[in-house]
């Protein structure tokens, strides 16, 4: 699938000063206490402009509180966030410390007749405007990886976030998509221009190892690469392949000597096989991955995103040949699913969303359940697995101490009725309670 070409951004804005236009963009509404240093793997500490305003301080009260990691339910549950990070969460007993150290005007949200869980984690959207970035959140996606953008809009959304962490979800950066026609995503950046003059597009290593290191000097914290077309345009066939296993290892490799991780946009068999032996972290779409690539990724650890969002989305397409390629596809991708799960392939949730078109990351938990995991495991693709694969674990996928103040509130039991994430009462982001 991914993302659709958007305008790019006036010429002065350049490299860094992405970075200075999100901070603009949020200054109008800045608060003090609404916001935190993002939160990064240590071998990759992303460039910003100064350390940001601390988090909210709030207490989430009486909630039913889910630990997606354990599966613990704690009834009439407390949440005690302070400057956007977790001090303690669990019952009214093991929190008393925390509340009894909190200052008197302490806000407080009040969470009884709800479930209570942690900001969600969608591990692959195209998050290209301000709109897209809040609808997104206010959806309950606190923790996003983005698949890409064309000019370099996930870097600058990843520093609005850090400023004003209820207009947009923290965010994991791709920048630009490593794929041989570029288009008009040349114009990113000058350093891309000596690759126009390449006849058969970004194929040699010396082009491929370029896109990589200009994302990386922009800041990306991944890089998205492809093996196979999208299946999104219906002029294109999804199972052909556009990069072979070398070309794939040389994206790798290039990534890997900044400390970037690689996810791969992959259809066919062979070409999820080639991607996964060239050593990407996680495998895009996959619908036609075979059980001996899903055995490697289990060897390897390679993750799994199969966007099935996205997918089943072909089915209700108004263009015929995207319809009957959904209709082709998805069933598919249920099976792929349900198998990489019985082999304890780990799995993340991505809406793949693009264009505008911005899906509820609980929509996505909904159809991981109905392709056979059960409704826990389900939920950790989108918290504690999704933490892992973006590099968030320690901060994300828990309501826990030391965590991130991001959280959920639900108006029903979503170990008995997951279409409850579709639509969330209340999200806090990092302590701040997310406007509608």
């Amino acid at each position: 699938m991914c993302l659709d070409h958007h305008q790019p951004p006036p010429s002065h804005v350049a490299r860094r000063g992405v970075l200075a236009t999100a901070m603009a963009l949020a200054g109008g509404s800045l608060l003090a206490g609404t916001a935190e240093a993002a939160t990064r793997t240590p071998e990759r500490e992303a460039p910003g402009t100064g350390p940001a305003p601390s988090g909210g301080t709030l207490v989430i009260d009486g909630g039913t509180l889910l630990d997606p990691l354990t599966g613990d339910v704690t009834t009439d549950s407390v949440v005690v966030i302070v400057d956007g990070t977790v001090r303690a969460a669990g019952s009214r007993d093991a929190t008393r410390r925390a509340r009894a150290a909190l200052r008197a005007a302490v806000s407080v949200v009040d969470a009884h007749g709800r479930w209570v869980l942690p900001g969600l984690v969608d591990a692959h959207i195209h998050i290209n405007s301000l709109k897209e970035a809040g609808t997104a959140l206010r959806q309950g996606a606190t923790s996003v990886r983005s698949g890409s953008t064309t000019f370099y809009q996930d870097i600058a959304v990843r520093e609005l976030a850090r400023w004003a962490p209820d207009r947009a979800p923290r965010t994991r950066a791709a920048g630009i998509f490593v794929t041989p026609d570029l288009g008009d995503t040349i114009l990113a950046d000058p350093d891309l221009a000596p690759l126009a003059r390449l006849e058969d597009g970004v194929r040699s290593s010396e082009a491929l190892r370029r896109v990589v290191d200009v994302n990386l000097k922009r800041g990306a914290d991944v890089i998205k690469t492809r093996v196979n077309d999208r299946a999104g345009l219906p002029d294109q066939d999804p199972l052909r392949q556009v990069y072979n296993r070398e070309q794939l290892a040389t994206v790798v490799a290039a990534a890997r000597r900044r400390g970037a991780g690689v996810l791969c946009h992959s259809y066919s068999e062979q070409g999820c096989r080639d991607a996964v032996l060239a050593g990407i972290s996680s495998l895009e779409h996959g619908v036609f991955v075979a059980e001996d690539t899903l055995h490697e990724m289990r060897r390897r650890g390679t993750y799994f995103t199969p966007t099935l969002t996205a997918i089943a989305g072909l089915v209700e397409s108004d263009d015929p040949v995207l319809a009957a390629r959904g209709r082709e596809f998805f069933p598919v991708l249920q099976q792929a699913v349900r198998r990489a799960h019985d082999m304890g392939v780990p799995l993340a949730a991505g809406t793949d969303s693009a264009g505008g078109q911005i899906d509820p990351i609980g929509g996505e938990v909904v159809l991981m359940h109905q392709a056979g995991l059960p409704a826990l495991d389900a939920i950790r693709t989108a918290t504690t697995a999704a933490a892992r694969l973006t590099g968030l674990s320690g901060s994300a996928g828990q309501l826990a101490q030391g965590f991130r103040g991001d959280a959920v509130l639900l108006a029903g039991d979503p170990l008995e009725d997951l279409t409850a994430l579709r639509t969330p009462s209340a999200v806090i982001s990092n302590g701040v309670v997310v406007g509608t």
